[in-house]
């Protein structure tokens, strides 16, 4: 199995978060996203990364790839068993993707735009610190795919201008100091990803 993964970006990152919470052994290959080798290219017809090949098998959209190592290697599951609650924790990480990833992307762009985006992902944030507080993860007991996207983010605010205040930053440090410290979370760190932290 390899992946092309850019070291940057949150995508890629949500997945070699989940794999090496499934232990899975990888071939991962940082790749520029804006020189992308021709590998990739020949392979993805968008020409994007995060990229997965298993075998004659080939991923390319970082959702699909979590769904599909979740249900290829199965422990520790990281979606749940009953249709309803799987499909709930789908549309979280739909949500994950269009309030919050959208919005760090328009940041990362800088401008004008920028600013109001900083200004939006801050409160949607703030707005969702009860949930945090409900339970050790994501709506969960345990660990799960929803947390696996939302780390990378957390691990990104200080580098994205963000910063939490009051009784939001109690929580989100609480809950990002537990999603931070899991082995998994460390072995998914690239360098520059490090850096971001500095």
């Amino acid at each position: 199995m390899t992946l092309f993964s850019d070291p940057a970006d949150l995508h890629s990152h949500r997945v070699r978060l989940v794999l090496a919470e499934k232990h899975v052994t990888t071939d991962i290959v940082d790749v520029d996203p804006l020189n992308l080798p021709e590998d990739v290219m020949d392979l993805n017809p968008y020409g994007t990364a995060p990229t997965l090949v298993d075998r004659d098998l080939v991923l390319f959209d970082s959702r699909i790839i979590l769904e599909y190592l979740d249900e290829r290697y199965p422990h520790p599951p990281l979606l749940p068993v009953d249709p309803v609650s799987r499909a709930t924790f789908r549309m979280y990480m739909y949500r994950v993707e269009q309030d919050w990833y959208s919005r760090v992307n328009t940041i990362l762009g800088g401008g004008k735009p920028a600013t109001k985006a900083r200004k939006e992902l801050k409160e949607s944030l703030i707005a969702s610190a009860p949930i945090l507080a409900a339970k050790p993860y994501f709506m969960s007991e345990e660990f799960s795919v929803v947390d696996a996207s939302i780390a990378p983010l957390l691990w990104r605010l200080p580098y994205l201008g963000i910063e939490l205040e009051n009784k939001s930053s109690n929580i989100f440090n609480a809950y990002a100091a537990r999603l931070f410290k899991r082995e998994a979370f460390a072995q998914s760190l690239t360098e520059a990803e490090r850096e971001m932290r500095l």
